[in-house]
This record gives C-alpha cells, sequence and structure tokens, in this order.
C-alpha cells in the first residue's frame, strides 16, 4: 500500500483551490506554479475530479475551476478515490486469493487496516485540512 503521487498531487491541487477559490476560478496554470506540479498531469487528475463531481469549471477568460461544493463536505477520501488511487493494505485487494487462491493468515488484519484508513481519510474534510492550515500561519503580534 502506498500513497502515489496522483493521490498527493490532487489533494494538494483541491487545498489549493479552497484557499484560492474567493478570488474567483483557479486556473491548472497557477496551481501548476504555486504548487510544482506538471500543468500536463493537472489536466488528468481534473478531468477525474471533475467527472466525479467534486468540482466544477468554468470556460473562456476568467475561468478555471471552484470546488462544486464547500470544502467541509469533501474529504480526502472522496478525492484519492476520485483519482482511481488505491489505499488497500490487502495484497488481494479484497478478493481473499492472497495466498495460492486461499485467504491468507493476515488476511483481516489488512483488510481491517485498509477499512481504518478509509474511514480516516472519510472523517478528514478539505475544511479540516483549511483550518489547520490557517493555525499554523497565524501571526502573533506582540505590543
Amino acid at each position: 500500500m502506498k500513497l502515489t503521487s496522483k493521490g498527493r498531487y490532487a489533494v494538494t491541487a483541491m487545498i489549493d483551490i479552497a484557499l484560492n477559490q474567493d478570488s474567483g476560478p483557479i486556473t491548472l496554470a497557477l496551481i501548476s506554479q504555486r504548487q510544482d506540479i506538471s500543468l500536463s498531469y493537472l489536466e488528468q487528475l481534473f478531468a477525474k475530479l471533475k467527472k466525479s463531481g467534486l468540482v466544477k469549471s468554468a470556460r473562456g477568460p476568467g475561468g478555471g475551476y471552484r470546488l462544486s461544493r464547500e470544502a467541509g463536505e469533501i474529504s480526502i477520501s472522496h478525492i484519492i478515490h476520485a483519482v482511481d488511487e488505491k489505499l488497500d493494505a490487502r495484497k488481494c485487494e479484497g478478493r481473499a486469493n492472497c495466498q495460492k487462491g486461499s485467504k491468507c493468515l493476515s488476511h483481516e488484519l489488512w483488510n481491517d487496516l485498509s477499512c481504518m484508513i478509509d474511514e480516516f481519510l472519510s472523517g478528514v474534510s478539505l475544511q479540516t485540512l483549511l483550518d489547520k492550515t490557517a493555525s499554523d500561519h497565524k501571526i502573533t503580534v506582540s505590543l
């Protein structure tokens, strides 16, 4: 099990949109520049994110992407699944054929871990990450 760059980049790009969409739709070129992610790779990811209904787009001058709903309603699990990322700790991917066609002795352990990872990521929203980002960047002023 490994979260690949596909999942990481999709989450990063969605956070970028959530942070910046108040100023209007966000272009993939801006995300590419700010996050150092290939524009062509972002185009592939956003085709999937749009198809999954997580973002909406506007064409033409002033166009770009926005979240399709509030940041608190979009979980990290939604984003990762939208780009076809698999976070499965099971060698058999749930088919229970991990050891020569039969369920291996540790299957239930890896099954439980996979469920826990998905539950955790389902409980973390974009808004949760925005709130953490904001608290990490608070500036204290002493008088």
